[in-house]
């Protein structure tokens, strides 16, 4: 039995954030396709995928939470570039 991929576009609002501050970047989490039960993140800046998760979470709500602190440290990143 296989788990058809879930897509889930993390909305703005579920990140506590505004759509300026997260402006280009988005997080994509989705049910893993190589593991069952298990769920990885994306980060896409302008729509080209710049980092993805490489640890498996056990839900979808903690590859969530992890890939928005990648995205943090995204932030802070171009932040300190400046």
């Amino acid at each position: 039995m296989s788990l058809a991929p879930h897509f889930a576009r993390v909305a703005v609002e579920e990140l506590d954030m505004s759509i300026d501050s997260t402006h280009p970047y988005t997080l994509d989490v989705k049910a893993s396709d190589r593991t069952a039960g298990l769920f990885e993140w994306s980060i896409r800046r302008h729509g080209k995928l710049i980092q993805r998760s490489d640890r498996f979470q056990r839900s979808e709500d903690g590859a969530r939470k992890d890939g928005e602190k990648a995205i943090e440290r995204q932030f802070a990143d171009a932040m300190s570039a400046r």
